[in-house]
């Protein structure tokens, strides 16, 4: 099951040295002269897969460019990585195991050795139990301590316990069914548990408490808080297994909770947290949107986990994705790359890609462990995109920085209004024409000057209105937003990722740094309730311990 990927310095491969030349050549292409001379290059630069179209034609590329980074993704073992990636072997080499988050949407029948024992009949084993709770919610024989009906659900937990199940439910929400509603309590702060619960009747509600090791402070914290407010509203401890599940591999710490045990559901740990939304930590979402619907979610996500592991590379969406954003880091300067969803039930979509992205490849070393000698993960960001016209839009149109773009688009909407939809599309592919033409010193003067400004005038405000244009984007079209364009739509992402990983030699499936801020919380922790008495390491977190302790006040 051993896997390792060749620590090689990418940028001593040929391919590389070929890119940084082509680099140069590219310094001055237009967009603008590339559409104007090739009426194909829509038609060359799209296609479609697992329900999904991409428009990538607004991008700083040519067939050479093309063609010299997918060079890059053989010279850099991509086939023989995503092979293993998709058969279980060890890409987790940190941690020496493998990450299979793709095992969970594979179908009933299919076989997945992992050290000898097929992983496949377990991962259909809980598909089952999550069936069984869903249904039995759904047609009310699970019932509340006073025998009242579930209306509620609560998950409980933080990171991909939380960003994925909460991306899914929101963005699915025109396939809830059965009344249930979902919501999340992730962050330890007091402020959010008063918010989730006033509006909660305790005698309908469910809450899920989704922990690996039950035992995340934030997750922990805020399930004895549920269990206290539980109580003091007439709940009791006998009938606490009514409105009390879990999701971890501690079964004995949910038991002593007061959990029973055929409600717990496993969690392993060849499944990243940020890629566990396929998993049982899914099940808030298959409560609300019910498990058919959940395992179209899951059908999706196979879907594109065949296009990834059979299309050719020139025809492969993830990879050309991720090479994308490979020149466009490493050979243009670029460090942070936005995400512009023009759907409201999709506005947490770049919530989860912060995670999934930023806390895979938000790496220095590669996998032996030698530093990297090239930049590696961009930081994530970016929010619906209407409202982002009206602010960010503005550095992405004028600003001194390339930042590449991913705008994501239906063509239909849930709820019509008069001509909203119609709005939203033209107001999506507006602006990413706007980032691709921009609008020269010419165009400027000319526009003012029909407005019938002097020159003097003209020549004063052209400059400001100058937009430079050449801004590269990419355009994700889907029909609607339904369960299967949605589970292709993420794992469409999570390879991206991974290819990027590959290139760049990094783990994508371990995040030391994290880890080390959850230690030394606890250490502060102590020292602020004054358990330690020892300073802190350094004056600056010593002085606002002290600045805490002389006015906290409860």
């Amino acid at each position: 099951m051993a896997y390792y990927q060749n620590p090689i310095d990418v940028t001593t491969l040929p391919s590389w040295k070929a890119l940084s030349e082509h680099r140069l050549e590219m310094q001055r292409f237009s967009m603008r002269e590339a559409f104007a001379t090739d009426e194909k290059r829509f038609d060359k630069y799209s296609f479609t897969t697992s329900g999904l179209f991409l428009d990538y034609s607004k991008n700083l590329i040519n067939d050479q460019t093309l063609s010299l980074l997918y060079s890059l993704a053989r010279e850099s073992g991509l086939e023989q990585a995503i092979h293993a990636l998709l058969e279980g072997e060890f890409v987790n080499s940190s941690e020496h195991r493998p990450a299979l988050h793709t095992a969970l949407r594979r179908p009933l029948g299919d076989r997945l050795p992992v050290n000898g024992q097929d992983i496949m009949p377990e991962v259909h084993r809980v598909i089952g139990q999550m069936t069984d709770i869903v249904g039995r919610i759904h047609t009310n024989q699970w019932r509340g301590y006073n025998d009242k009906t579930i209306t509620d659900v609560v998950n409980i937990g933080i990171g991909g316990s939380f960003l994925g199940p909460q991306l899914v439910s929101e963005a699915l929400l025109p396939f809830t069914q059965n009344g249930v509603r979902c919501h999340y309590l992730a962050n330890i702060d007091g402020s959010e548990f008063r918010e989730v619960t006033a509006k909660l009747n305790v005698e309908t509600t469910l809450f899920i408490i989704s922990s690996k090791t039950f035992g995340t402070l934030e997750t922990l914290k805020n399930a004895q808080a549920a269990r206290a407010w539980y109580l003091a509203r007439g709940g009791t401890e006998e009938k606490l297994y009514r409105h009390f599940i879990a999701v971890t591999s501690n079964i004995k710490a949910a038991v002593e909770f007061g959990i029973r045990e055929k409600n717990v559901f496993p969690m392993w740990d060849w499944v990243g947290g940020r890629y566990s939304l396929w998993s049982a930590i899914g099940l808030p979402t298959a409560l609300a949107i019910g498990m058919s619907n959940f395992k179209e979610l899951l059908s999706g996500g196979y879907a594109m986990d065949q296009h990834f592991r059979n299309a050719p590379f020139e025809e492969n969406m993830p990879v050309l994705l991720a090479m994308l954003g490979v020149w466009y880091a490493n050979f243009w300067g670029a460090q942070t790359h936005a995400f512009l969803p023009y759907d409201h039930y999709l506005r947490n979509f770049v919530k989860h890609l912060q995670q999934l992205d930023m806390e895979s490849n938000g790496k220095s070393v590669r996998q032996d462990g030698t530093p990297v000698s090239t930049a590696t993960g961009p930081v994530i960001w970016g929010g619906v995109g209407c409202n982002g016209q009206h602010a960010y839009h503005q550095l992405l149109h004028q600003g001194s920085l390339m930042i590449p773009s991913d705008f994501i688009v239906p063509v239909t909407s849930y709820n019509p209004v008069a001509d909203h939809h119609q709005w939203l599309y033209a107001n999506c592919l507006s602006q990413s024409q706007a980032m691709m033409l921009g609008k020269t010193r010419e165009e400027a003067e000319a526009e003012l000057r029909a407005k019938g400004m002097s020159e003097d005038e003209v020549q004063r405000l052209a400059a400001h209105k100058v937009i430079p244009g050449n801004r590269p984007s990419n355009t994700l079209v889907v029909e609607r937003i339904d369960p299967r364009r949605l589970g292709a739509l993420v794992a469409l992402y999570e390879h991206k990722v991974f290819v990027q990983s590959v290139i760049w030699g990094i783990n994508a499936f371990d995040q030391w740094g994290v880890e080390l801020g959850k230690e030394l919380g606890k250490t502060v922790y102590q020292q602020m309730t004054g358990h330690d008495q020892l300073p802190a390491d350094d004056a600056s977190t010593q002085g606002l311990i002290d600045y805490f302790r002389s006015r906290h006040r409860g």
